[in-house]
């Protein structure tokens, strides 16, 4: 009997000034695919709390200034309390999972305000209320939210990922456990139990699913921590908007053989220097990805081979500089816009010519206004190709989005989704695939040689969970 179809979706959207407007702007997401059947939505790192892009904080070998301390201290505010506490870096773990973490009590808390004459009972016991919002939008939407978010314990900040379950509400927590480059000035490093999958089941299909957040998929043990569990569903939400990364992806899904969701911030440069407040580049992405801090270039034009492969076509240097941590294109053209590209049978993007900006092409695909009423949110919908959009040299981006949908054999099944803020692209899949993908291809079983190399990790157990 054939398994149902579970609806994975994913969008690029940016956060935005404060907590409260980011968390509706993830209601209003979920919302939305909700309306179009989605399962499953992933949204990016660092989402919730802002990815501070080009910001140094003051720090140099030896020497730190008294106005990065104030940016980090803007940015710890900006962070969201979940309740948890720091523990070994796994944090409270189950317990803090089934809120059984000792501190101060909804009735404890309703108590001291009745003596003092208050008439409001706390709607929560621990932290600032974002997971309550958060499993709040999963219930009422019936979508499944994985969300990556800055989260403060003690006075730390981890880099971390949610599982939201709209029945159960979370029912699970990452921790990034090594952030990169400069992101270590900022954020601790998480406990490798974190890394513990978990599992649901939609309209009667069992879904075992991890999250590896960013450059924690260029670590190849990490990944094999993952499949070790016998996840069908890989989630990687990030801040590499490189063109390198969807290779990966494909590499991810063809070794682990499993769909893979990722999903990158799409940031547009403010349209003049400020400081804001919300983590200074308000949620831009990505650690120094080519080399140069805050870096912003545009997509280069490129050619595909016979064999499918694209080679980047030679780009004149342009000079860019900072602003409060943001980068600006010192010349005043227009930076260079993505062209329009289709992919064929095999998963190969193909770049269109430059003349055909304006045309659609099949690299995502994105909602359409059904044109009957009584059709939304039903499986059969009707979907565009996304459109490739323009930016002016005045609201250049600083990170292009990417997000995407790949098979269990690396087939690339929605996006990558560049420079699109708003659209959400989806994919419906067969998790069966990733059991026939395991005929000739099963990194922690049959292809692993288990007798010959050992592997675990500390506080993991990687024993692996049934598909059924």
């Amino acid at each position: 009997m054939p398994t149902a179809k579970i609806r994975l979706a994913t969008a690029s959207p940016g956060t935005q000034a404060t907590t409260r407007e980011t968390l509706a702007q993830l209601g209003q997401t979920a919302r939305r695919a909700a309306a179009r059947g989605a399962d499953v939505l992933l949204l990016p790192e660092a989402y919730l709390g802002g990815y501070p892009r080009g910001l140094d904080f003051g720090c140099k070998v030896g020497s730190r200034t008294a106005a990065g301390r104030d940016d980090y201290l803007r940015y710890f505010r900006a962070a969201v309390d979940l309740g948890d506490t720091v523990g070994d870096g796994a944090g409270g773990g189950d317990a803090w999972i089934r809120r059984q973490l000792g501190g101060v009590t909804a009735s404890a808390a309703a108590a001291a305000d009745a003596s003092s004459g208050a008439t409001t009972t706390p709607a929560v016991s621990r932290g600032d209320g974002t997971r309550e919002e958060v499993e709040r939008i999963a219930r009422e939407t019936g979508v499944f939210i994985v969300v990556g978010l800055v989260e403060k314990a003690g006075g730390s900040l981890y880099c971390s990922v949610i599982y939201v379950c709209p029945n159960l509400g979370v029912i699970g927590k990452r921790r990034k456990v090594q952030p990169t480059g400069t992101e270590r000035l900022i954020w601790a490093q998480g406990s490798p139990a974190t890394l513990k999958a978990v599992s649901t089941t939609i309209r009667g299909v069992r879904i075992n699913l991890a999250a590896a957040i960013c450059w924690e998929n260029y670590m190849p043990l990490l990944r094999q921590s993952l499949y070790a569990q016998n996840i069908n569903l890989y989630l990687a939400p990030t801040a590499d908007g490189r063109d390198a990364w969807l290779p990966l992806m494909r590499t991810v899904a063809l070794e682990g053989r499993c769909f893979v969701v990722s999903s990158n911030m799409c940031v547009r440069e403010a349209p003049k220097a400020h400081d804001h407040e919300h983590g200074a580049a308000n949620g831009g992405s990505h650690h120094e990805v080519d080399g140069h801090q805050g870096a912003a270039a545009g997509r280069r034009n490129s050619c595909i081979t016979e064999d499918g492969f694209e080679i980047a076509l030679p780009a004149s240097p342009s000079a860019t500089t900072t602003v409060f941590g943001r980068p600006r294109l010192a010349s005043k053209g227009a930076s260079r816009q993505r062209r329009s590209s289709v992919f064929d049978e095999d998963g190969n993007e193909i770049a269109l010519p430059n003349g055909d900006h304006g045309t659609t092409s099949t690299s995502a695909i994105v909602e359409e206004e059904d044109e009957q009423e009584g059709q939304k949110g039903q499986k059969g919908h009707v979907v565009v190709p996304v459109k490739t959009q323009s930016c002016s040299s005045s609201n250049a981006f600083l990170s292009r989005g990417g997000s995407s949908i790949i098979s269990p054999f690396g087939d690339v099944l929605a996006g990558p989704q560049w420079e699109d803020e708003d659209g959400i692209i989806y994919a419906d899949a067969d998790f069966d695939d990733c059991i026939r993908g395991r005929l000739d291809l099963d990194a922690a079983g049959s292809y692993s040689r288990n007798d010959s190399f050992k592997f675990s990790v500390a506080g993991l157990d990687l024993d692996p969970l049934p598909y059924y």
